[in-house]
């Protein structure tokens, strides 16, 4: 495990601290986010366009412009958690590793700073701009749109690379508050603390001056609210989880979602037209980007565990999340895409704000009841009649494992929420569930080796791991 990044000696290292590129091929529209392009309202639309690119990691897939979100944030965390394992090309099951080997830190890594840069080109150039150059509030919304994007790009880095878990803690993230050109690469990380000072004062502004509504391919004051929920249940203070339940509460009762009446639909037919999706993925014209990582050449290029088809056994989800491709077929592939909208993909569904309330109510040592009810509000848009189970807990364990094991499969393959959870709980709870965790230390992952190369100031690697 300790030598998985010696496989991320590419180009990454530049490349993780640059911008997306030059021209971008942004939703909807061309945009340019590095440089003094941003000279009015439309120019400034355009270059924030192309944050948005950026989070949905635009880019080229073998000569077709697509969206890519489905790698990082859907696989990734599920073959971290140990739910899903390659078809072919290994002999991995769902205990086989902490972490994926194929260059998988260096994507989330890259990711997450490729976004970074490009909102705060956004932010800088924005800054100096009069107000009247705008109608109404719109600079002020442009600028916490983009903070609301760094802040996501923060909290990518806080959950998968950082300790956490510990506000004390020095290994926290590199923070990047300024626009990064060749000339100001190199710097330290920071410690865990300042991690999420920067992310919930991004969000702040977000919830104070992003628009109230927005079409579900961009933030919004509710979304900032929903990031603000997940970054505070992972800090995990006593008051963190009290406002977690005033935050999801809120969007639950004030905000314009509505959960699905059958879960399902969002995913075989309605998509990002579901009232439920509170930030979605927009595909771009004629990519097949996710349909090839789920299903190429009708072979599934990921399989369910043992542990994943165990967990929804005998569950109403199990009949459309999993099936065989073929009917001579021994392969259980993830089917929760399959249909004409396999391309569309989910940051952020109604959903998780109940799941949210659920897990902060029970931590927050209140009664198991409030938090039951969002949970079998969950399950029954799942199609789950009986819930004598879930009536008969008594023990707050053993209710927050049943709040995980819905997280996971209603959640899962989205962005990451299901590796997330999972992580919040004690090492003895996670080593159940994935055993080839080990240690504390294998929570998060390895600094990308090409990182040290090209910013030897960042400091120290995460404990357990190698620099090369």
């Amino acid at each position: 495990m300790k030598q998985v990044i010696i496989y991320i000696l590419s180009f990454l290292g530049i490349l993780s601290q640059m911008s997306c590129d030059d021209q971008l091929n942004a939703l909807p529209t061309q945009s340019k986010v590095e440089g003094n392009v941003i000279v009015d309202q439309k120019s400034a639309e355009v270059a924030l366009n192309g944050v948005y690119y950026c989070f949905a990691e635009g880019g080229d897939d073998r000569g077709t412009p697509s969206t890519q979100w489905g790698y990082s944030q859907e696989i990734v965390p599920a073959y971290l958690s140990g739910y899903i394992t390659r078809t072919y090309g290994g002999s991995l099951d769902e205990n086989a590793e902490v972490q994926a080997t194929d260059g998988s830190a260096e994507g989330i890594w890259s990711y997450s700073y490729k976004l970074i840069n490009a909102a705060n080109g956004v932010i800088k150039q924005m800054n100096p701009l009069p107000t009247s150059m705008f109608e109404g509030e719109r600079k002020a919304e442009i600028i916490a749109e983009a903070k609301i994007m760094r802040a996501y790009g923060h909290y990518h880095l806080l959950r998968y690379f950082t300790q956490f878990y510990d506000t004390k803690s020095e290994y926290g993230a590199l923070l990047r508050d300024e626009f990064v050109t060749t000339t100001n690469i190199a710097q330290s990380r920071d410690n865990v603390a300042n991690t999420y000072k920067l992310i919930l004062e991004d969000l702040e502004e977000g919830i104070k001056n992003a628009p109230l509504e927005n079409k579900n391919i961009y933030s919004n004051r509710w979304i900032a609210k929903a990031l603000k929920a997940r970054v505070l249940i992972l800090r995990g203070n006593t008051e963190d989880y009290e406002e977690v339940i005033t935050l999801t509460s809120d969007i639950i009762e004030n905000g314009p979602y509505e959960l699905e009446e059958h879960v399902r639909d969002i995913f075989q037919t309605k998509g990002l037209t579901s009232k439920e999706v509170m930030l979605g993925i927009q595909p771009l014209p004629n990519q097949v980007t996710r349909y090839d990582t789920y299903i190429y050449n009708n072979s599934a290029q990921y399989k369910a565990t043992p542990m994943f088809k165990n967990l929804l056994k005998d569950d109403p989800r199990e009949e459309w999340m999993l099936g065989l491709l073929s009917p001579k077929d021994t392969i259980y592939a993830i089917t929760k895409y399959v249909g004409e909208k396999i391309e569309e993909c989910y940051a952020i569904r109604l959903t998780e704000m109940y799941l949210l309330k659920a897990e902060a109510t029970v931590r927050a040592g209140k009664d198991l009841d409030d938090a039951k009810e969002p949970l079998k509000i969950i399950m029954g848009h799942a199609g789950i009649t009986d819930f004598t189970k879930i009536d008969a807990i008594t023990d707050r364990d053993e209710l927050l494992y049943e709040i995980y094991k819905e997280t996971v499969k209603n959640l899962m393959f989205e962005d990451g929420i299901e590796w997330s959870m999972l992580l919040r709980f004690p090492m003895e709870v996670i080593l159940k569930v994935k055993p080839a965790i080990r240690e504390k230390n294998y929570i998060i992952l390895p600094i990308p080796a090409a990182e040290f190369e090209k910013n030897p100031t960042i400091g120290d690697q995460n404990p357990g791991y190698s620099k090369i």
